[in-house]
């Protein structure tokens, strides 16, 4: 089998799947035994051909020998190529390539909003990415749809709502992000879009757990009250995901408590007019 030798690829430690892949690289052979290396461990040497600025967006994979770097999606193709040149083929294909480089910055970008992580004041080097608006906004948007989508067919599985709607899901998740954006309108724009990140992320994840109940419910009918367990028991582990998230960013506690204000004031509206 076919080894990348002598390239080390700088990987973000704080960043779960980076370290699952990485990790697989050299588990599988694909990289040495040498083949990853922390961002916030890059020395003064290294400083000088890899650009730090850079690679804080898209991970890069350095060549030993000669001190060259390639970025994000090449450094992956490179590495995958060594032993699969059919998919590193395909990939730099320009069609393809296109697409990969579009959801590579995707993730990259938001990844901080998908997975935050404690800032370490200690660490010289601090590996987060740039403030992108456009795949913040994009980012947004695809929570939003997935959020709009799982709320709507979820809501069939309960008698006590009334039917539910796409408009009217798609005005609850919006709702919720100008709720809460009222109470923070003051700070600075872009602690409040981080935030809507986060608070997206976290109707994503709740999102998923539905989805589950849901593809549960195709193997083994469940009853409504079973539907109404999961979509509590959801609802809780979304509250304390938002307060373990506030303390992270550092933001007012009060936000954890006006998210679950807005929902019930929101359940009572439907209740009670829809």
């Amino acid at each position: 089998m076919k080894t990348l030798e002598n390239h080390t690829l700088i990987y973000y430690k704080d960043c779960p799947l980076c370290q699952v892949y990485t990790s697989g690289f050299i588990t599988t052979g694909l990289l040495d035994q040498n083949g990853r290396k922390s961002f916030s461990t890059i020395s003064l040497e290294e400083q000088d051909f890899i650009d730090v600025n850079r690679a804080s967006n898209e991970i890069a994979l350095v060549n030993n020998t000669n001190k060259t770097v390639v970025y994000g999606i090449d450094s992956l193709l490179k590495v995958i190529g060594i032993r699969f040149p059919i998919i590193e083929g395909i990939g730099r294909t320009r069609p393809i390539k296109f697409i990969l480089r579009r959801l590579y910055s995707f993730i990259s970008y938001n990844r901080k909003v998908i997975i935050p992580s404690k800032v370490e004041p200690s660490e010289p080097l601090q590996c987060l990415p740039s403030f992108n608006t456009k795949y913040r906004l994009l980012y947004l948007l695809f929570a939003s749809i997935i959020t709009m989508l799982t709320l709507f067919q979820f809501s069939k599985n309960i008698s006590l709502f009334p039917q539910g709607q796409l408009l009217r899901e798609a005005g609850i998740t919006i709702g919720q992000l100008l709720f809460q954006g009222l109470l923070i309108y003051k700070l600075d724009k872009k602690t409040v879009i981080n935030y809507f990140g986060n608070l997206m992320t976290i109707s994503l994840m709740g999102s998923l757990m539905l989805i589950g109940i849901l593809i549960l419910n195709w193997f083994v009918a469940m009853s409504e009250t079973l539907f109404l367990i999961g979509f509590g028991t959801t609802v809780i582990v979304m509250f304390l995901e938002h307060f373990r998230r506030i303390k992270l960013l550092k933001l007012p506690s009060y936000l954890s408590y006006t998210w679950v204000l807005y929902r019930v004031l929101v359940a009572l509206l439907i209740l009670n007019f829809a």
